[in-house]
C-alpha cells in the first residue's frame, strides 16, 4: 500500500499486520462491555448513563454519591466547548441525555428515579454555566416500570458513515416523533422531501463554515485522538482510526497542523470526505421547544436519548448534524435560516440526519471512575 505524496510503501506481507494494529481500540470502548456489572445500584446504573451520547464525546458529567439512595450531577466545567458552545446548551442536552438514560437503568430494576433539575438554581440561557449542579436524583425502590428502550441502549452509536441510497419508511420517521415528543419537547422528521433536499445544502454549508473558521476547527482539531493507542489513552474526543488514517498520519501527511491549514491537501481531503455524508442524508429529525429556560435544555437532552435509543430499536442509523443551530457569531445567518426553515418560531435543540448505513463501534468512554466525586 503507498500513501500518494507522502512517500510510505508497506510490503503485501506486511500491510495485513499495520491493518490489524491500526483497528479501533477496544480498550477504549471497556466501559459498553462492563455496563451493568456493578454491585452497588447507583453505580451500577451510572455505568449505563455514561454511554449518552454528548456533544465532541466530552462526557463531561461529574457525580458525587449522597447518603444510601441519591446523587448529584454536575458538569466538569474543564470539558465545555468555548468556541462552538459559548452558552453550553449543548453541554447541558449532554447532561440531559445521561439523566434519561440513568432513569431508564433505574427503571429496568424498579426503581424510580426522581430528578430535580438545577435544585440550586441555574444561569440564564445566555449565560455560562457555573459550579452549581445540574440535577439531584434521589432513587426509590419497587416504583418504576421497566422501558421497552432500555433494550437498545448497547446498540445505540452514532453513525457518521455514508447512509445507504435507501428512504426511510413513514412509520419508522412516525416511531421516531413519537419517542421523541416528551418531557415538553416536539420532535419532527422529514422523509426524503423538498425540506430534506433543502436541509441537505443548509447543514452541509453549516458543517463547512465551522471547518473554515479558524478558532471553531481548532476546537475541534484540539479534541481528535490520533491512532488507537491516543484513542486507548484519552477515551474522550473524536477518534481518528484506521488503517487510512494510520497511513496519512505516518506519512506526515494527517497532521493537527494540516488539519488546521485550510491550504493543506489533507485540510480538503478532510473536508471532501464529509461531502458524501451530507448528501447521503435520506431523512431528517429535529426537536423543538421554546428555549426559555436550561430545564428546557436539559430536557431535550432526555428527549434525544429517547429518539437515538427508538432510532436504534427501528435499525436506523443517527447523526448529529447541527452545526447551524450552534450560537458563535460566524454561523449565525445559518441559525437564523435553519429556523426559518424548520423551527416553526421554537427553538431548535438537535438536528440530525436519519438513514440505514452499516454498523459502527460504539465511541470511546472514560470509565465509571472519571465522572465520580469523591
Amino acid at each position: 500500500m503507498k500513501l500518494i505524496g507522502g512517500g510510505v510503501v508497506l510490503a503485501a506481507a506486511g500491510a495485513g499486520g499495520f491493518v490489524a494494529l491500526n483497528q479501533p481500540s477496544r480498550a477504549a470502548r471497556e466501559a459498553w462491555r462492563v455496563a451493568g456489572q456493578e454491585s452497588e445500584f447507583r453505580r451500577r446504573f451510572l455505568s449505563y448513563a455514561l454511554l449518552a451520547p454528548n456533544p465532541h464525546n466530552r462526557q463531561p458529567w461529574l457525580v458525587q454519591l449522597e447518603g444510601d439512595d441519591a446523587l448529584t450531577l454536575y458538569v466538569d466545567l474543564e470539558r465545555r466547548l468555548p468556541a462552538t458552545d459559548p452558552v453550553d446548551r449543548q453541554i447541558i442536552l449532554g447532561c440531559g441525555a445521561f439523566l434519561e438514560l440513568l432513569r431508564l437503568a433505574a427503571a429496568e430494576e424498579g426503581y424510580e428515579a426522581k430528578i430535580r433539575a438545577f435544585p440550586d438554581g441555574a444561569p440564564d440561557t445566555t449565560g455560562r454555566l457555573d459550579a452549581r449542579p445540574v440535577a439531584r436524583v434521589q432513587f426509590a425502590p419497587s416504583a418504576a416500570k421497566a422501558d421497552p428502550l432500555f433494550a437498545h441502549v448497547l446498540a445505540r452509536h452514532t453513525n457518521r458513515e455514508v447512509y445507504e441510497p435507501r428512504d426511510v419508511e413513514p412509520a419508522k420517521l412516525a416511531a421516531l416523533v413519537a419517542a421523541g415528543s416528551a418531557f415538553g419537547l416536539a420532535a419532527h422528521t422529514c422523509g426524503n422531501d423538498q425540506t430534506a433536499e433543502q436541509l441537505r445544502s443548509l447543514t452541509w454549508r453549516a458543517h463547512e463554515r465551522e471547518a473554515t473558521t479558524a478558532y471553531t476547527m481548532q476546537e475541534s482539531i484540539d479534541l481528535m485522538r490520533f491512532g488507537p493507542a491516543e484513542v486507548a489513552r484519552h477515551r474522550d474526543g473524536l477518534s481518528m482510526e484506521g488503517p487510512f488514517l494510520a497511513l496519512g498520519t505516518l506519512a506526515g501527511v494527517v497532521t493537527p497542523e494540516a488539519l488546521a491549514d485550510p491550504t493543506s491537501a489533507a485540510f480538503k481531503q478532510g473536508l471532501d470526505m464529509y461531502r458524501p455524508l451530507a448528501a447521503s442524508a435520506r431523512a431528517f429529525a429535529w426537536l423543538t421547544n421554546d428555549g426559555a429556560t436550561r430545564e428546557g435544555q436539559l430536557a431535550a437532552g432526555r428527549a434525544y436519548m429517547r429518539l437515538t435509543l427508538e432510532a436504534a430499536a427501528q435499525g436506523l442509523a443517527v447523526h448529529p448534524w447541527s452545526q447551524a443551530l450552534q450560537e458563535y457569531p460566524e454561523i449565525a445567518d445559518l441559525y437564523a435560516e435553519v429556523h426559518a426553515l424548520i423551527g416553526g418560531g421554537q427553538t431548535l435543540q438537535m438536528l440530525v440526519r436519519v438513514g440505514y448505513a452499516k454498523p459502527v463501534p460504539p465511541a470511546p468512554r472514560r470509565g465509571l471512575e472519571a465522572h465520580m466525586l469523591s
